[in-house]
């Protein structure tokens, strides 16, 4: 049992450090409890068949009386997608500007049908003041690759939090509305404890560009175009949306949309009006073949490579309603997550192999990112000026060029927090302190199973996955014990039976030995037939041909 002292504040991350993703951060003073964010990441290739890897909430669970509320900072699913999870565990308010609390309303409907009327959804504005328990939560308004973005500032009796949210400073957004630099001074003049800050391009030089240079890109690789323009970006990104409208209405052509996150994120824009469509532009997908060619754009998922994302699926000639033909252009308007790059690679050659000419990162300006490089990362510094520093949303290497970056503005490294998941920093009396660990960790989703895929599950899913597996069936007399019929054999994903019959049929030889060697105690032992089948056809297939398949018994009742 932690010894909590009296206005001590916890800071505790239960995801977002060393790993982009799976964002939630838990601030906890005295008896109350903020969380900031609650994202989800995607599986890599090491989760075959996990859906989604949401934070391990244990923890929350265990101090639900304890939990004011959670703030959103913006829209995206590394920040709001494992909140129907979190909220269906927990139900307690959430606060967020307009666009993100659409979208995460969007999602909460969206799992198993919940009814946002059910949950504590509060819009805030950034000239907010929210009162939870000890803190008091002001926002600040930051540009990214989402619209309403908010930072945070978090009055707490050991101090003043900034927490960045997901920045960059862009001094010409889409929507006009430009970062508050002005509050930043502001709190720098007050005194910040501790800072809290996006690091994702902290290797980048120099600042991020523009959102506009994007739209600049997009005109004049859409006027260029001779056929159907194909565009795939994030769906949480209205910014681009945005500008990929506002190209193909400069060059007379019509827009649809693929994809399903696509579609509903569009439509929670344009409801609540961050995005402007001019009448009689969208078409529905469907209709795209009504039109010639070079009046058609259309805007899908599969920016990542996903799958079962409608790029992955046209770049396969495997999509319904869109065929990809030779002289098409596709332009990929993002860049890879970490991990995805196989991903993205293989779409780009299917794509290339049917004829498409395709545009993505290294011919030219078709994406930015949302993130801060290194001199908005400095300009958030000189402006905060702050006693400690927390470096989040990225991974290991990114807290150490952080930590460097800072030391170089004034900032001693033992004041940078190198932070790990579950772990309790103490701030007490301006200082601070690693004050133990929390649960913490990972749940894999599963269609509609929430943790119930360990590794031992994953083990089984690579093994199987890597050498097939064999199933032996066998027909018992339940009385004698008595082999009836079998062995029979199946294999799935091992080897072609027609093409190994020997390899089969010793294989039944070495089956039919070891039962015909048991006992007539050990052959109503179905465990005991079961391991022992297991035993010596392992190592009879290792031996002959070196692999390590799954065997799988299945001894069939006998009746009569």
């Amino acid at each position: 049992m932690v010894n909590i002292k009296k206005n001590a504040l916890s800071v505790i991350a239960l995801g977002g450090v060393t790993e982009i993703g799976k964002n939630m951060l838990l601030l906890e003073c005295n008896d109350d409890i903020i969380v900031v964010d609650a994202g989800l990441k995607f599986p890599t290739e090491e989760l075959p068949g996990v859906d989604l890897v949401i934070p391990n909430i244990d923890y929350l669970k265990s101090n639900k009386e304890k939990i004011r509320g959670i703030i959103l900072t913006h829209g995206h699913e590394d920040h709001v997608g494992a909140l129907p999870f979190v909220l269906g565990e927990l139900n307690v308010p959430v606060y967020g500007t307009s666009l993100t609390m659409g979208i995460a309303g969007s999602k909460l409907m969206d799992r198993n049908n919940l009814n946002i009327n059910d949950f504590s959804l509060n819009v805030i504005i950034p000239e907010d003041r929210v009162k939870l328990g000890c803190f008091t939560v002001s926002f600040f308004r930051v540009n990214h690759s989402i619209p309403d973005g908010v930072g945070l500032a978090i009055e707490t009796p050991a101090g003043l939090v900034v927490h960045s949210g997901d920045f960059k400073i862009d001094q010409t957004p889409i929507d006009c509305k430009v970062m508050e630099l002005n509050k930043l001074s502001h709190y720098g003049e007050r005194g910040v404890l501790l800072f809290i800050c996006d690091t994702t391009n902290v290797e980048k030089q120099g600042y991020t560009k523009s959102e506009k240079v994007v739209g600049e890109t997009l005109k004049n690789i859409f006027e260029r175009a001779e056929q159907r323009i194909i565009v795939t970006t994030f769906a949480s990104n209205v910014h681009r949306l945005q500008q990929i409208i506002n190209a193909a209405g400069a060059c007379g052509r019509k827009v649809a949309l693929a994809g399903r996150s696509m579609l509903n994120i569009a439509d929670v824009a344009l409801t609540l009006g961050y995005l402007q469509v001019p009448p009689g532009i969208l078409l529905d997908v469907n209709d795209t073949n009504k039109l010639p060619p070079e009046r058609v754009v259309i805007i899908t998922t599969g920016s990542q490579g996903e799958p079962t994302a409608a790029l992955t699926r046209m770049a396969q000639r495997a999509h319904r309603q869109v065929h990809i033909e030779p002289g098409d252009t596709v332009v990929i308007s993002a860049s890879p997550i970490p991990g995805n790059e196989r991903l993205i690679a293989r779409t780009i050659d299917n794509l290339f192999r049917i004829g498409a000419h395709v545009v993505y990162k290294i011919d030219g300006t078709v994406h930015v990112s949302g993130h801060a490089s290194r001199e908005e990362i400095k300009t958030m510094i000189n402006l905060l000026r702050p006693k400690y520093v927390l470096p989040f949303h990225g991974e290991y290497r990114h807290k150490i060029h952080f930590a460097d970056l800072v030391a170089g503005m004034g900032i001693p490294k033992s004041h940078v927090i190198i932070s790990e998941i579950g772990e309790r920093w103490e701030f007490y009396r301006h200082k601070v302190t690693l004050a133990g660990k929390v649960p913490a960790g990972e749940v894999m989703v599963d269609g509609l199973g929430i943790g119930d895929v360990g590794n031992a599950v994953l083990h089984e899913r690579h093994n199987l996955s890597q050498n097939g597996v064999i199933v032996v069936v066998l027909v018992v007399d339940p009385k004698t014990g008595t082999l009836i019929s079998g062995p029979e054999i199946v294999s799935r994903g091992f080897i072609y039976i027609r093409e190994n019959v020997k390899l089969v049929e010793e294989a039944k030889e070495i089956v039919l030995n070891r039962v015909k060697s048991m006992d007539a105690k050990q052959l109503k032992d179905w465990s005991y037939i079961k391991r022992n089948i297991v035993n010596s056809l392992s190592s009879f297939i290792y031996k002959e041909i070196g692999r390590r398949p799954v065997v799988l018994p299945i001894i069939t009742v006998y009746r009569g």
